[in-house]
């Protein structure tokens, strides 16, 4: 993969002097999809890099016989905190500015920070049809795409939105076909999740659902922790709309312990699930001995210097690119027709495409003696000039 975007781009708010970027790193057919991060600190190359996972992802998901044509990868980021009063306002100015973009070839949506209704609010105030505006002239019938869509974003399952489920249903399968992978039995498997938001708080349910044990979760106010198993469903039904726990509901066996305290309990599984940059060359010292996967469920969590270090320790890092693809792929099988407005449906299709993608990575990493990123890449490497002849792209 080319290291140059082809669009890269800084805004600087007239009214706060706060900053956002876009970053195209290619696109397919046109038009380039990746979400759009709120958060303070956020940065033009984190945004760059994000925009080059999102190519990843997008040629992971290839299939040539289905309906979901993969397309460009792209990502949007605003430094600012999203809890702090001017955020909306940035938001929906930045959309303004971005307007032309939005239209003509990158579609967005939710990421760290932000949620879709948020996104949607705020492209509506900034003159958008849509944040996804750009991929409907790629559709065979837009008018049945879009409500297919609107559909399955009304679908809850157990009072939780479809559309935040399904990102977690990925990441637990492929937490599941690992240990499948290595012969190691659900039960008694121990998982330790920074992050109970979306993405980790789904994560949590899955896992649990299927038998293993989650000894500890980190939110913004620090980690609960638990040897014998927490009560997901309890800490689930508890959070803000930020993912802090209610510590009112905790029980007499659950502790209260530092934040960072998530990497350093005794599991077999981490799942860094809240923000970038979580696992460096410093903390992963930290990590317990019983450690054996660690899973992104987050955008860029652990530093390559810091894999590289747990690699020798024996630790395998499953990648962002692959692990929580899950999402962006559901919002365009959905679209462009590969399974209906159906829960049931999306969790089995998601469950089959992202076992294969983790079977085919781990073979591939075997064969090739090699990290699961790097499979990751070369699995990449083999599918994009497929999508390149068949559908072009602009680098």
């Amino acid at each position: 993969m080319s290291s140059s975007p082809l669009i890269s781009l800084s805004w600087t708010d007239h009214v706060t002097g706060r900053q956002g970027f876009l970053v195209v790193d290619r696109l397919v057919r046109g038009v380039s999809s990746g979400g759009l991060r709120m958060r303070k600190g956020c940065t033009l190359d984190e945004v760059a890099g994000l925009a080059r996972g999102m190519t990843m992802k997008e040629a992971l998901h290839y299939n040539a016989e289905g309906r979901y044509i993969p397309l460009g990868g792209a990502k949007g980021g605003i430094d600012c905190d999203p809890q702090d009063p001017e955020a909306y306002g940035i938001l929906v100015r930045y959309l303004r500015a971005m307007r032309p973009h939005i239209e003509n070839f990158w579609t967005t949506g939710e990421d760290l920070g932000l949620t879709q209704d948020i996104v949607d609010k705020a492209a509506a105030e900034a003159g958008l049809v849509s944040s996804i505006q750009a991929v409907y002239p790629l559709l065979d019938d837009e008018t049945a795409a879009r409500q297919r869509l609107a559909d399955a974003f009304a679908v809850e399952v157990d009072g939780i939105g479809l559309d935040e489920l399904v990102g977690g249903c990925g990441v637990a399968e492929s937490v599941l076909a690992a240990l499948d992978r290595a012969d190691v039995a659900y039960e008694g498997t121990r998982v330790s999740v920074q992050g109970l938001g979306t993405m980790g708080g789904a994560t949590a349910r899955f896992l649990s659902r299927a038998g293993l044990r989650i000894v500890a979760v980190a939110d913004v106010l620090g980690t609960v922790a638990n040897p014998e198993g927490l009560d997901v469903e309890a800490l689930l039904a508890s959070r803000d709309a930020y993912g802090a726990v209610d510590r009112g509901v905790l029980r007499p066996g659950d502790r209260e312990l530092p934040g960072d305290a998530w990497l350093s309990v005794e599991a077999e599984v981490l799942v860094p699930a809240a923000v970038s940059y979580a696992v460096d060359e410093a903390n992963q010292e930290h990590i317990s001995g019983t450690a054996r996967w660690i899973v992104e469920a987050a955008n860029m969590p652990v530093l390559p210097g810091a894999e590289a270090l747990l690699a020798a320790r024996g630790v395998t890092v499953l990648p962002d690119v692959v692990v929580n693809s899950g999402t962006n792929a559901w919002w365009w099988w959905t679209l462009f027709g590969d399974i209906g407005a159906d829960a049931d449906e999306a969790f089995a299709y998601t469950r089959r495409s992202m076992r294969a993608l983790i079977d085919q990575m781990l073979a591939r990493a075997e064969a090739d003696g090699t990290t699961p990123r790097a499979a990751a890449h070369a699995i990449v490497a083999d599918h994009l000039p497929v999508i390149a002849e068949r559908f072009g792209w602009y680098r």
